[in-house]
């Protein structure tokens, strides 16, 4: 439980700093026309699929250790689907969840100040 609440820190921040980087760009689209909610919907997005990806990842991973693992000690190899894809869903929450606030502060950019940079 702990090392999600860290990671989804992780994610939070690095958001963080995507949405600081990425400020000319929200202004240009919040300028063309987009509204707080797609600014929004985007960035919760971009957190979700960041974080499922890595809990794919992660998944294979463990999956390949344990798959190691059972050839070289002959342990048996016992795979969950249902832990396996609850594993990579909850990854994805956690991301939806910590990219909230990232995403709120995106979507309050003020066109042209964030176009000013």
């Amino acid at each position: 439980a702990l090392s999600l609440l860290v990671g989804g820190f992780i994610v939070m921040n690095i958001m963080l700093i995507s949405v600081s980087e990425r400020t000319k760009e929200i202004g240009l689209r919040r300028a063309v026309g987009a509204r707080r909610r797609d600014i929004l919907l985007q960035f919760v997005l971009e957190a979700g699929v960041v974080t499922a990806t890595g809990g794919s990842v992660g998944v294979l991973v463990g999956l390949a250790g344990a798959l190691l693992a059972s050839r070289l000690l002959g342990w048996p190899a016992a795979l969950s689907w249902p832990a396996i894809i609850g594993a990579v869903v909850f990854a994805g929450i956690v991301g939806l969840v910590f990219g909230v606030q990232p995403a709120r502060k995106a979507a309050r950019l003020h066109p042209v100040e964030a176009l000013r940079g």
